[in-house]
């Protein structure tokens, strides 16, 4: 809009900040509230008004899509056998455990089994081995919407695996809700 109704700044200055960037154009004020006066302005200001609301209404459509299809989507939690979910979810945190001492130098990986879980630790990777095997994420936020309405569907996307969790399995209900609460609001400081 300043090109179009402005044309050529009246001054050219070096960037206060960076000045590595192009130079600051500057305008008379005159001009510019002559400009902001105009037919042409109105209409060029109406034009951008029009596109930006039905951008805006595009976003809107595309964010309840996403949330809608997140909201559809089945969760079914696996019913295991206390001692198979045991099990699996030690497997499970080995696993990424691998995966992270392979990806930082210097980090050996620290194999754990049910019998040697730290009190609460065995809960923990139950949710996690769950809530893996329950989601997936990059396949259900990205689609076709790209990153519209992105947050929002994680933490739709989220809370429906926790409480998912907790109805199957009513003894980690606390663990899910401790790791919801971590994760909406970072963990406990001290």
């Amino acid at each position: 809009m300043v090109r179009q109704l402005l044309g050529e700044p009246d001054l050219l200055r070096s960037n206060p900040l960076f000045h590595s960037a192009p130079q600051t154009r500057l305008y008379r004020v005159e001009r510019v509230e002559a400009a902001e006066r105009s037919d042409a302005f109105r209409t060029v200001a109406a034009t951008a008004a029009r596109r930006s609301a039905a951008a805006r209404a595009a976003a809107l459509r595309r964010r309840r899509e996403v949330l809608a299809r997140i909201a559809a989507e089945p969760l079914d939690v696996p019913r295991l056998a206390p001692d198979r979910l045991a099990a699996a979810a030690v497997e499970h945190r080995n696993r990424r455990d691998e995966e992270r001492a392979y990806e930082r130098w210097g980090r050996a990986p620290d194999p754990a089994t049910v019998e040697s879980a730290e009190t609460g630790a065995l809960d923990r990777w139950k949710v996690n081995y769950l809530r893996h095997r329950l989601t997936r994420y990059d396949e259900l936020l990205d689609g076709p919407y790209g990153s519209t309405g992105r947050a929002a569907a994680e933490e739709l996307l989220r809370r429906r695996v926790y409480a998912a969790i907790s109805e199957a399995y009513p003894e980690l209900a606390q663990e899910c809700e401790r790791q919801l609460r971590e994760r909406e609001c970072g963990p406990p400081s001290g």
